[in-house]
């Protein structure tokens, strides 16, 4: 049966503008924003050279010629910056002499956070989302087999993406998160009182420490910090990059400096200083009506404990300052589990064009299922709190 919609791609994000991405996606979620992307775009993040190539689809409705969804879509020659890891994938490809790139993935790059991503034309009803999700992966399978991509991945969707799939139409991944839930609580006091007396004191005793340091710790609005201030976050988050992984991170100086002003006033940046006033290490926020998202951090002194307090503990306390119902504080972590984040399903869903691995995969990410929901179950006993 022909499609009711037309399918067309895009080079840049630039080609479908803000207003035409805005009614689509909305502005709830900050990574999935038009100026979020754009400024990846704009500072070379992502593009030649890079691996990673813009590929947007814009789904049209053939009869009015009206945009009835779009879906961000990335052209990729590796696997970096995605966090749903599928580098086993590529090696067996390899092993049968087989080329797994490039792909096709739908997702924000190098963010790990969980969200919206086809955007929908306002009004549509869930049956016509359904309709237009089973054109997309017929669409999908058509110019994979044309243009001999191996795959489509659709990262981090949201929960209410993923029950809005139709069944069998690509194959769902899970992972999982952890994430803390504020639980309409007063302070950081208040939230402690939830918890064993044993974890309750190990969190005391953390932040105690960093306390002796005699640091300051504040929060400013992206668009209201200063140049100095986004100079000193952006030279702890490559240091501290550099640090760990050997190589300079994912986003430029460009890309931070573009975000301040084009949508500064969703970033938190949190300064902290020393007894002297001099700044020592930074973190970055961003906040959405709901949501707190830990990112990036970095320090230029290493002191125990910082860390914790920067990233997480700094996080809760903002988060029920502010009256925000979750903080998420980036992927992976067990150590999260103990300061009172609670583990979270991820989604993914995958189409796999070659039929023998399409079955081999599936199978894989049924397995992989069964074990998460085992791993969940462990997790939980872990958790900290009272009852």
């Amino acid at each position: 049966m022909p499609s009711a919609y037309a399918f067309s791609h895009v080079s840049s994000i630039e080609e479908i503008g803000q207003d035409r991405w805005t009614q689509c996606f909305g502005e709830s979620n900050p990574f999935m924003r038009y100026a979020f992307l754009h400024q990846l775009e704009r500072s070379a993040c992502i593009g030649d050279g890079t691996g990673w190539q813009t590929h947007h689809l814009i789904i049209s409705d053939k009869l009015t010629a009206e945009i009835a969804a779009i879906v961000p879509l990335y052209l990729k020659t590796h696997s970096w910056g995605e966090y749903v890891f599928d580098w086993a994938w590529a090696e067996a490809y390899g092993r049968n002499q087989l080329e797994y790139y490039p792909k096709l993935v739908t997702s924000v790059p190098f963010i790990p956070a969980s969200g919206q991503r086809i955007g929908f034309k306002a009004g549509i009803t869930e049956e016509v989302k359904q309709s237009l999700l089973l054109s997309l992966c017929e669409y999908l399978r058509d110019i994979m087999a044309q243009q001999d991509y191996s795959s489509w991945h659709g990262l981090f969707i949201s929960e209410q993406e993923q029950a809005l799939w139709p069944k069998d139409a690509a194959i769902t991944r899970v992972g999982t998160q952890f994430h803390w839930r504020n639980k309409n609580y007063t302070d950081f006091s208040d939230f402690l009182a939830s918890m064993t007396s044993r974890k309750r004191k190990n969190i005391s005793k953390e932040r105690q420490l960093v306390a002796n340091y005699q640091l300051s710790f504040r929060f400013v609005v992206g668009a209201e910090a200063s140049l100095e201030q986004w100079q000193h976050f952006i030279k702890c988050y490559q240091m501290t990059y550099q640090k760990r992984s050997g190589h300079q991170g994912y986003l430029t100086a460009a890309f931070f400096l573009g975000l301040q002003q084009t949508m500064g006033e969703a970033i938190r940046l949190l300064i902290v200083t020393d007894v002297n006033d001099q700044m020592i290490a930074s973190a970055l926020f961003f906040v959405s009506d709901t949501h707190l998202y830990g990112r990036y951090w970095g320090t230029l002194t290493e002191l125990d404990g910082l860390h914790f307090e920067s990233c997480y503990y700094q996080g809760i306390d903002y988060a029920i300052a502010n009256n925000l119902a979750i903080f998420d504080a980036g992927a992976q972590g067990e150590h999260k589990v103990s300061r009172g984040f609670e583990p979270r399903l991820t989604y993914s869903k995958h189409i796999i064009i070659h039929p023998a691995f399409n079955d081999a995969i599936s199978h894989y990410c049924q397995q992989e299922q069964n074990q998460m929901g085992l791993y969940m179950k462990q997790i939980a006993q872990q958790l900290p709190f009272r009852n």
